[in-house]
């Protein structure tokens, strides 16, 4: 059975669809608050009425589903269908039991997965991955996200855990993570550090169109202004994106010597500056690299966008349940 639906559990929105697992196809795409403040049980019963209201809205019936994947921000009991640690979503999310839940509320069988694993997967088979044997993603939004698909097989590691390249030290000495350690890649090239970079610029009094582009209102200063300015070839602003680049491609140069992926894939809201980020990455990495031939690893941006975990979660379910 091909059709599968992917959800994509958010701080902000509930996101899902039904997915054709043999084309990536996704339809019926809907939306709703997650209105976390309300609590764990209301949020996974609004998430079970959205999963039937996509079903009701494709025509198509609950038997005709082959079942559910959930993407969520955070550390996942995957065997178990349980979130163990959602740090971006309000409200005690430990040891929840969202898969058993969502199938009691629904009928179907349900699985979970880390949101950006969901994407790594999703870009593998339909997007920017597609043909590559072994590749890693990097998604740079509030934090940074990754995954591994190494042999043509999605890498869980440890508990799940393996992918989590934002928490790759780049200065072992560096400033504390909110993951308790020191130097965090997290803290030198996600989108909150790139506004912080725009903010300094603009209190210490430089030349930018940084602070004329948020209206001269530090508190509107966020990546996608920073990311504008230096589109607009504004010099401060490449250059806070030549640095963001380098740390990334220092991350990404361990990746390459660790698992020699032929792929590297950038994605998250933080890459929408294109190439103003992804030359200097290239460019550290081809200066970083010895041991295997850089010019063999290709940096690309992602293809799928919002969809990339939709997609993927939908995937994971199907592989889960057809083995």
């Amino acid at each position: 059975m091909a059709k599968y639906i992917g959800g994509d559990l958010g701080g902000t929105n509930v996101r899902a669809g039904i997915v054709d697992t043999e084309t990536g196809e996704v339809t019926n795409l809907i939306s709703v608050p997650t209105i976390a403040r309300e609590g764990q049980d209301a949020v996974i019963r609004r998430m079970a009425d959205l999963f039937l209201n996509v079903i009701k809205a494709s025509g198509l019936k609950v038997s005709d589903i082959g079942g559910i994947g959930i993407g969520a921000p955070g550390q996942i009991d995957i065997e178990n269908g349980r979130t163990i640690f959602l740090p971006n979503l309000y409200g005690n999310w430990v040891n929840a039991p969202v898969a058993d839940k969502i199938k009691e509320y629904t009928g179907l069988s349900t699985y979970l997965l880390n949101d950006v694993r969901a994407i790594t997967f999703g870009e593998w088979k339909f997007g920017a991955g597609r043909g590559a044997r072994t590749m890693a993603v990097y998604a740079i939004g509030t934090g940074i996200g990754g995954g591994m698909v190494i042999d043509n097989h999605l890498h869980l590691g440890l508990d799940g855990t393996a992918g989590e390249v934002g928490h790759s030290m780049i200065d072992y000495n560096g400033p504390l993570c909110g993951c308790g350690n020191r130097g965090c890649l997290e803290m030198y090239a996600s989108s909150p550090a790139i506004a912080a970079a725009g903010l300094k610029a603009v209190v210490q009094g430089w030349t930018t169109k940084i602070g004329e582009l948020a209206g001269y209102d530090l508190n509107k200063i966020t990546a996608k202004t920073v990311s504008t300015a230096a589109l607009q070839g504004d010099a401060v602003a490449m250059q806070i994106y030549e640095q963001v680049g380098f740390y990334l491609g220092i991350s990404i140069s361990n990746t390459i010597c660790t698992i020699a992926p032929d792929r590297i894939v950038i994605g998250g809201g933080g890459a929408q500056a294109g190439d103003l980020l992804l030359n200097p990455i290239r460019r550290t990495v081809k200066e970083r690299v010895k041991l295997a031939d850089p010019e063999k690893v290709t940096i690309v941006p992602a293809e799928l966008g919002d969809n990339g975990g939709v997609i993927g979660c939908a995937l994971w379910a199907y592989q889960q349940k057809e083995g």
